[in-house]
Formats: C-alpha cells, sequence, structure tokens
C-alpha cells in the first residue's frame, strides 16, 4: 500500500500483471524486463566424479556429503531438485542429466536459484544479460574466455546444432550486433584457444557466426530484437563507427535513446572507409547497420564535433550522457627528406578513393609503408588496380608483424613484394615533383624491433633505392585530440594517455566525470573491429547504469585473464574430424576482383558438419564422446 514493492512481486501473474503494476505505480527504472532463470552448466558427470552418491535424491544433499561427488564446484549435480520445487513446471530434467527451463513458462520465482547448492541456475532480466560481463566464478569455456566480445560460444553453437537458428542468432546478438561483420574482420582468438587444437583443429567458430548472419540476410528480413521498456533518457553517441554503432544498438536494447552524430556522410566508420570490397562488401555494412537503425536509433550524418556542434550545445539539448567513438584517422607522416612530393597518399585516404577517383594503376610501381592489416589492404588493392608491382616496406620481421597471417599470406599468393626489415630514409623525387623512388635501409633484428615500437629510428645497414610513382603510407593510425584538448574543453578535464589516445578507466569507459565515456579506436590506439565493439558495449553497460542507479557497478570476480587451469594439456574424445576446408577466390581471380570475396561462407552442411565437432566445453569439462550422424 506504501507503494515501496517491486513491480515484480506478483510472480505468478507473469508479463501482463508486471506491465499493469509498472504503468500503475509510475515505475519506468525498476521493471526493465522480467526476470528468467537460465543454467549455466553445460554437462552432468562429464569429469571423473569422486565417487559414488547413492543417498537421498536431491542436489542440497548430495552437496553436504563431503561437498558433493562431482569435483567441480560450480557443475550441476543433475539430481532434479531445481525441476521438483518449481512451482510453474518450467523446468524438465534433459536425458544427459541437465536442467532445461522454458522461458515462456517461467516466471523469475527464484525458487529453483535458491534450490541450487551449486549456483549453477542464475535469474536475471533481458537488460542484465546484455551487460553482463564473463565472472571466474561462472562455467566458463576457453573460447568464451578468449572472445573480446564475450560470446557464449557454446550456447550459440548447440543451438545451431539443433537447427533453431534465430536462438543461436540472438545469442550472438546479446554481445555485437555485427556476426556477419565480425565474421569477415575478427582475429578469431577463440579459434586459437579451443580444445580441438589439441587433436585436429580448433572449430571455425567465426564462420558458423557468418553464416547465421547471413542465414538471417537470406531471409530477407531482420530478426525481431527486443528493446527494454522506454526511459526517455537521450544519450549523444559522437562517432558511428563500430564502437559508436555496437554502444547506440545495446543503449536502444535497454530502453535509451541513442542519437549518432557522425561526420561522414554514411555510417560505418572504417568499416566502410577503411576496409576493401573484397574482404567487407559494403551491402554487408549497409545491411547491419540498417538492423541497427531500425530498433530506433536516430542519426545525424554530415555533423562533426567542433565544427557542426560542440559538447556544451548537446548538453543544453538535453542529453544526459556522452559517448565518444570518434576513431583513429590520422597517418603520422615519415619525417624523411622530400615527404612532400605528390603522389605521396595516407592509407585511409588510398582506400577511401580506391574504386572512385582512384581506378587505375597500370604501368605504375606502388610501394607500401607498414605492418598492419591496413597495409595489407593496400597492397591488395593496388594490385587489383592493375599496379606494375607493389612493394611493402616492413619496419619489422614477419613473425613481428600485426598483420593477420593470413592476410600476409594472401597477399603474397597474390603477387605483393614484402621486404622485412626495412625503413624509409628519404623520398626520391621527379623534375614535376612527383614522387619517383624510395630510397631505404635495412635493419637488424634489434634494430627492426626498436623501429615497430619507437618509430623511424635510423639504424645502420645497407642501402637501397627503389622505383616507385606512388608510395602509400600505413604507419600507425592515430586518433585527432586536438578537439578535446582545446582550452574551452579543460572543464571536462580529458586526459591523454602515453600513447596519445583518449584515457579512460578500465571496465566503466568513463572518460570524463560524470557522464563522459569512450571506447574504440579514440581510447586503444589502432585495434581490431572486435575489440571497438566490444569496448562499445562496455561503455553502453557503464552509461545505462550511470542513468539508472547513478553508480557504475563492477563485478569484484570480473574476468580478467584466461583461467590456467581451464588450459589443458590433452584431450581425450572418440573420434578426430579434421576441420572444414574453406572456399577461397582462386588467386587470378582475386587479382582483378574487388566485387568478389575472397573467402566465402559457408553452407548448411559444413555450418551442420562443424557444429557436431564442438565439445561443448566447460572450464574443466568437455563432451569426450559424440557421433558425426
Amino acid at each position: 500500500m506504501e507503494g515501496k514493492a517491486s513491480v515484480t512481486i506478483c510472480v505468478g501473474g507473469g508479463l501482463d500483471v508486471i506491465d499493469k503494476l509498472s504503468q500503475i505505480m509510475g515505475s519506468n527504472d525498476e521493471y526493465l524486463g522480467r526476470q528468467t532463470a537460465s543454467v549455466g552448466c553445460y554437462g552432468v558427470g562429464r569429469i571423473d566424479q569422486r565417487f559414488q552418491y547413492i543417498g537421498i535424491q536431491d542436489c542440497r544433499a548430495a552437496a553436504l556429503f563431503y561437498g558433493g561427488p562431482s569435483p567441480c564446484t560450480i557443475g550441476c549435480l543433475g539430481l532434479g531438485t531445481c525441476a521438483s520445487v518449481c512451482p510453474f513446471n518450467a523446468i524438465r530434467m534433459r536425458a544427459d542429466g541437465l536442467p532445461e527451463i522454458d522461458p515462456e513458462i517461467c516466471r523469475g520465482c527464484g525458487r529453483c536459484v535458491d534450490a541450487c547448492p551449486q549456483g549453477v541456475i542464475s535469474l536475471s532480466r533481458m537488460t542484465e544479460r546484455l551487460f553482463h560481463l564473463n565472472k571466474i566464478s561462472e562455467c566458463l569455456a576457453p573460447c568464451r574466455q578468449k572472445c573480446p566480445a564475450q560470446v557464449n560460444v557454446p550456447i550459440f553453437i548447440r543451438h545451431l546444432l539443433k537447427k533453431n537458428m534465430e536462438a543461436a542468432l540472438l545469442t550472438i546478438k546479446e554481445r555485437h550486433p555485427f556476426p556477419l561483420i565480425i565474421g569477415r574482420t575478427c582475429p578469431h582468438p577463440c579459434e586459437n584457444i579451443c580444445r580441438r587444437n589439441l587433436v585436429d583443429g580448433g572449430v571455425a567458430i567465426n564462420h558458423l557466426a557468418r553464416y547465421l548472419g547471413e542465414w538471417e540476410r537470406q531471409m530477407g528480413k531482420h530478426l525481431q530484437i527486443s528493446c527494454a521498456q522506454e526511459t526517455g533518457r537521450k544519450v549523444a553517441v559522437i562517432g558511428g563507427g563500430p564502437a559508436g554503432l555496437a554502444c547506440a544498438y545495446f543503449l536502444r536494447r535497454a530502453g535509451h535513446r541513442p542519437v549518432i552524430y557522425e561526420a561522414m556522410p554514411l555510417l560505418g566508420g572504417l568499416l566502410r572507409y577503411g576496409i576493401p570490397e573484397y574482404r567487407l562488401p559494403q551491402k554487408i555494412v549497409d545491411w547491419e547497420i540498417e538492423g541497427i537503425l531500425r530498433l530506433g536509433v536516430e542519426v545525424r550524418t554530415g555533423c562533426a564535433l567542433g565544427g557542426n556542434f560542440t559538447l556544451t550545445e548537446l548538453e543544453k539539448k538535453g542529453y544526459q550522457a556522452f559517448f565518444l567513438g570518434l576513431g583513429a584517422w590520422v597517418i603520422p607522416k615519415l619525417f624523411i627528406p622530400d615527404e612532400s612530393a605528390t603522389g605521396i597518399l595516407g592509407s585511409l585516404d588510398f582506400l577511401s578513393k580506391v574504386g572512385t577517383s582512384l581506378t587505375d594503376l597500370t604501368q605504375k610501381n606502388v610501394i607500401v609503408v607498414g605492418e598492419s592489416n591496413t597495409a595489407m589492404d593496400c597492397a591488395r588493392s593496388s594490385i587489383r588496380l592493375g599496379a606494375e608491382s607493389v612493394t611493402v616496406i616492413c619496419p619489422c620481421e614477419r613473425k613481428d608483424m600485426s598483420a593477420r597471417i593470413r592476410d600476409v599470406n594472401r597477399a603474397l599468393e597474390e603477387g605483393v613484394t614484402i621486404c622485412f626489415r626495412m625503413l624509409p630514409v628519404r623520398v626520391v623525387s621527379n623534375n614535376t615533383g612527383g614522387v619517383s623512388g624510395l630510397v631505404c635501409r635495412s635493419s637488424s633484428a634489434d634494430g627492426a624491433e626498436s623501429i615497430k615500437k619507437n618509430g623511424n629510428v635510423a639504424i645502420d645497414g645497407t642501402i637501397t633505392a627503389m622505383n616507385a610513382e606512388m608510395l602509400i603510407v600505413a604507419n600507425e593510425r592515430k586518433p585527432d585530440l586536438c578537439y578535446l584538448l582545446d582550452p574551452e574543453n579543460a572543464k571536462y578535464g580529458f586526459q591523454i594517455s602515453p600513447k596519445g589516445t583518449l584515457d579512460a578507466e578500465r571496465f566503466s569507459q568513463l572518460a570524463a566525470e560524470p557522464n563522459i565515456f569512450t571506447a574504440g579506436d579514440l581510447h586503444t590506439g589502432r585495434a581490431t573491429v572486435v575489440s571497438a565493439v566490444a569496448g562499445g558495449r562496455m561503455a553502453a553497460r557503464s552509461i545505462h547504469h550511470f542513468l539508472s542507479e547513478g553508480r557504475i557497478p563492477i563485478p569484484d570476480d570480473i574476468q580478467r585473464k584466461i583461467n590456467p587451469k581451464s588450459i589443458l594439456k590433452e584431450v581425450r574424445i572418440s573420434e578426430t574430424v579434421p576441420r572444414i576446408r574453406i572456399g577461397e577466390l582462386p588467386v587470378p581471380m582475386r587479382r582483378i576482383s574487388f566485387r568478389e570475396e575472397v573467402i566465402a561462407t559457408i553452407d548448411e552442411n559444413q555450418a551442420q558438419f562443424e557444429a557436431k565437432r564442438c565439445l561443448q566445453c566447460g572450464t574443466y569439462c568437455y563432451n569426450k564422446k559424440y557421433r558425426l550422424t
């Protein structure tokens, strides 16, 4: 009667009653979706038991008997106590001994949570699931620990294996909205740590996620994505690249009103202006951005911070929090003689012109300076534009390149020459002021490492002169911090990190008290797309808590590094099956085509075959027996 009870107090009434109570009590903040229970264990009895338990068939009794038969303190005991105490019959015990919860029947009463002695079952609302951070107290497969976006890999693959495509894709979209983009750009550390590498090759997780995204796109319509009740709170998301788009996506799903301010004519940032079509088609970028905007995210393109608006002006418009995702678009100069010659382009300037104002490099020799994925993109694009020769000047050894191994290999296959441990020392120009060559100096292995870490420091070595009619500088990208450091913004107290990026608190992503947050390349410097997306989700989590509670909680037991106990020395499985082979465009076709992707999307049969290879790992356990039929 005093209005102090939660709107979720009547669990038996279900969602309709909760909605009515929310309307009567005028509560927009407390109810952000009904609670449902979920199971955090992947298998019963997959670890050798300490003893055979033959006592009372109740998990609580088993746990009291010398701590229970299982050596795993976070694993299900499989005796079904949760199912027996559920008053709504929402839980059934599967044949493998794990409880399965029907979310349509579950009322979130919490009886199962209270009855489980292992903490296997938890209650959460949609927003809590969206912003959940991995904890060391949870059952986490190595792949899930390693994923920058913290995707629940075993669960989405389990759904895929059952051909429940929607559930599989929605599992991914609880952590990021880009299955097609991440499926094409991610360096997939999850696959590198996969336990199947100990026997026959890691599961092709990235290709499975890409397949699910393509399944949705081929349907011609986006899945229905649930959003929490409207809060009416406005958030300015400044920068429409991967970090900003991810931040806006999660804020909208949490019920807030994000508005994206983007300086360029179209959203996407480096997804659109920095990655070639043969690696990431623009139709894919358009499709996945469309999936975000249809949730109700507003956009203002052609609006640059410091040019068209200021933070102070946005504050006056009623924005209650701000996200800065301006990216890193500045390509530092080489600082060598005659660098002002015409025909020298920065990597992003070059890539943005490819296919528009830059369509033909026939009879031209091209030199690319750099060792990143962007350098490989510039080199491979030059090949496709018909360049006579393409040479990459790499300051380090091959093993130390930041470019992915597969992209380096493909560049070499397509005809790119890479000169390792080389440093540019002088541009050669012709009588008209155009670039005609580059003078380089070789370095020792120690010198190469110093160059990569400290910049272009002259190292004694062999001098080499190379002909070139175009020079592309693909050095480390840096953010433009001029506006943030302007005296008019001194009141915000922005701090710059030693590496020249916008500093922020770890995990909270707070860049300036109390309500300015950041992520992506502006904060980290040049990094992967998936890390920018993960940072955008982290920032959205903090903004959500700031707006809803006035504080930003960080779990004490947050997973900060890989649990060493989860890294096994051997895997014993019933049979070994090699990883699927992914189709690739033949080299002759690659050299002339921008429009055709180099790497193909797998088909349904391949996806099912590869999904069956997943061992459904937990922190310590995995499936030792499985069949491919």
